[in-house]
């Protein structure tokens, strides 16, 4: 079977290895998909080898799934058209803005110049055997003259049939880099920067089943968003362009440190120079999948109630605790009867199979990260009976730090899944948590109000996330089949941020006010012309280090329009 194939099937794994330093040989006889000289990407085949879970291979070697973070779209009613009225000619472009993601509907006109001709430079679409970029295994890629030509033609879909089947991609896109529409009172805010779009493939079955996701539910692995974010990457160079880069997808799984793989990759092109990484705080504040506690510092215990909902075929939930505390942890099903208590080692695993019920529980204990070797706790619930679930949680090694568990996003389950006592903060989801990047909350506009499903801080290790919020709730925006609608979520504060970081680098390097602009520096620049309400304190959990974006006349650069109104 060709690597190409391997890449597609469900019958290989995939498995993300870090190279740990340069030169490093992935191990001979497996495709090997590059992504920079960071990572490789392996593809296993699945038969003769052990089970998935992270007994038999690491943590972070098997790729998370990651969804797009906003909410469907809604009726046009009380929308709020965010618009970019720039000062000194100051429209893109000259900037290149990328985005991986569900895809672009390349023939809608908010893509396209005056003259009708296309202004994304390129599309990578992983869905779509055939031609793939050179350096890379599967997918195919489309140039600007391919599209130009689907253009142009009777059918433009017969010609290049790449499109985006869920809107998410080409809403995000639109909002962040549309042409402008005035009769529809429409621009992006970047409305002549130039486009480049990555179409992820869906996550495989296979890792779907590992996760328990349900089956109508569209996820993409995280090897495939890295591989994506490189192709982009490379793209800015071989154009000698600034990228200014989006990702408005999300997960709630890992430590929320920002120590997963794909935020490292991300964190280390944003700190290069050109190169400019906003992020999705995501949507999972109000959800109740987080729990924060403390154990009983007399008994040493805590007890965490899961209420697990009718027909939910399985679920994950991931306890992390900071180094050097450690911490066991028994279950309860509704009907009373429990797993016992072991003293576990940093590589200990155990699985029980409830007599009273079909549900079978299994735990993982796992020392994770060089540089911190913090405990993640792994539990996975296959069957679960409906009902009340205890996790008893104990210290075996206390400093009276708070631990927390989160559960997988409320799109990726098969029912309804959350904790009795859940906290809404520290819900900021990956690559979101990652130091570097550009981390964009939502807020509404209309009335100044938080969205109330804007992800919140901070980091687990006490970093102060989000950095700030964009408008993010009912804001119009491109649709699939043209026209407009309206959607709501941190995907679309995310677009927003994206836009004017563009109109930042173009000012900084197009003009040669500062041509080693890089993440770090932009999101200064955007703090500074952040608007602060006086009522409020900061740096907080909602809204972040320094409030709402507002691209001010700072330095003669411009401002977003519409009046802010303070609820």
């Amino acid at each position: 079977m060709s690597c190409e194939d391997q890449i597609y099937s469900n019958d290989y794994y995939d498995f993300i290895l870090r190279l740990d330093f340069p030169g490093q040989e992935v191990p001979v006889g497996y495709c090997a998909q590059p992504v920079d000289s960071l990572y490789s990407i392996l593809y296993a085949a699945r038969e003769g080898q052990p089970p998935l879970n992270i007994s038999n291979y690491t943590y972070g070697a098997i790729p998370k799934c990651f969804i797009p973070v906003d909410q469907s779209a809604l009726e046009v009613s009380g929308i709020l058209r965010v618009q970019n009225q720039p000062t000194l000619s100051l429209m893109g472009q000259g900037i290149l803005i990328g985005f991986v993601d569900t895809g672009i509907a390349y023939t809608n006109p908010v893509f396209q110049n005056s003259d009708g001709s296309t202004r994304i430079v390129s599309i990578w679409d992983q869905t779509i055997q055939g031609s793939p970029p050179e350096g890379f295994l599967y997918g195919t890629e489309y140039k600007e003259e391919e599209i130009n030509t689907a253009l142009s033609s009777e059918n433009p879909l017969e010609v290049l049939p790449s499109t985006d089947e869920d809107g998410h991609g080409t809403f995000v896109a639109g909002v962040a880099a549309g042409s402008a529409d005035y009769a529809n009172d429409f621009s992006g805010a970047a409305p002549q920067a130039t486009i480049a779009v990555v179409k992820l493939k869906p996550a495989k079955q296979y890792l779907k089943d590992y996760y328990f996701i349900a089956e109508d539910a569209t996820v993409y692995a995280e090897n495939d968003v890295m591989t994506g974010v490189y192709y982009l990457k490379k793209l800015a160079r071989e154009l000698n362009m600034p990228l200014s880069l989006c990702i408005a997808l999300g997960t709630s799984m890992g430590s929320h440190s920002g120590a997963g793989h794909l935020a490292a990759y991300l964190d280390n092109i944003a700190i290069q120079s050109g190169f400019v990484v906003t992020v999705a705080a995501g949507n999972e504040a109000n959800t109740r999948h987080h729990y924060s506690g403390q154990l009983d510092p007399e008994t040493q215990t805590d007890n965490v109630e899961i209420n697990v909902g009718e027909g939910v075929k399985g679920f994950v939930a991931e306890l992390w605790v900071r180094a050097p505390e450690l911490y066991t942890v028994t279950v309860t099903s509704p009907s009373g009867e429990a797993v016992p208590k072991m003293l576990p080692r940093s590589r200990d695993s155990a699985v029980y199979r409830f007599v009273f019920e079909e549900t079978v529980v299994s735990i993982d204990y796992r020392t994770i990260g060089e540089r911190t070797g913090d405990q993640l706790v792994y539990i996975r619930f296959d069957r679960p009976t409906r009902g009340i679930w205890t996790m008893q949680v104990y210290g075996l090694n206390f400093f009276g730090r708070d631990y927390h568990i989160w559960l997988p996003m409320r799109e990726m389950m098969s029912g309804e899944v959350f904790f009795i006592r859940s906290n809404p903060d520290t819900t900021i989801t990956a690559p979101a948590n990652a130091e570097i990047l550009i981390t964009v909350g939502a807020y509404d506009a209309r009335d100044g109000s938080l969205y109330i499903n804007s992800g919140r801080g901070y980091t687990i290790d006490g970093r102060v996330k989000p950095d700030f919020t964009a408008p993010g709730v009912n804001v119009y925006g491109p649709a699939v089949k043209g026209g407009y609608q309206v959607r709501s979520g941190t995907s679309i504060s995310a677009a927003v941020a994206t836009g004017a970081s563009a109109l930042y680098l173009q000012w900084a390097i197009l003009y040669q006010n500062y041509s080693g602009i890089n993440s770090v520096e932009t999101k200064n620049f955007l703090i500074r012309g952040a608007i602060r309400d006086p009522g409020r304190m900061y740096p907080n959990r909602e809204w972040g280090a320094y409030g709402i974006i507002v691209l001010r006349a700072l330095w003669g650069i411009g401002q977003f329009a519409g009046a802010i109104r303070w609820k």
